[in-house]
């Protein structure tokens, strides 16, 4: 699977561009949080790769920039009731 993953981030980065954000993420108590916010935004048109820890309280998102922007991603953390922060882009 990871294997995969790495395939197909390397395929889209040739054909993409290709950001990294980290977002802090308010509001997430247990791991069903984490679950919920790397659901939506993994089903976010663009978004290559979800990363969510409960433990730092961010997510990390990887996603092409010709489909998607910050501001989508953070509309999908809303959508299942979190608020989300931009920190820095990778």
């Amino acid at each position: 699977m990871k294997k995969l993953i790495f395939l197909t981030v390397m395929i889209a980065s040739l054909y993409a561009e290709v950001k990294t954000v980290v977002i802090e993420v308010e509001g997430m108590t247990c791991p069903l949080c984490t679950t919920a916010i790397k659901k939506s935004l993994k089903k976010t048109k663009g978004v290559i790769k979800a990363k969510v820890k409960l433990s730092t309280k961010k997510a990390t998102v990887t996603y092409d920039n010709k489909l998607t922007n910050k501001t989508k991603l953070l509309k999908a953390i809303e959508k299942v009731g979190y608020k989300g922060k931009i920190l820095k882009n990778k």
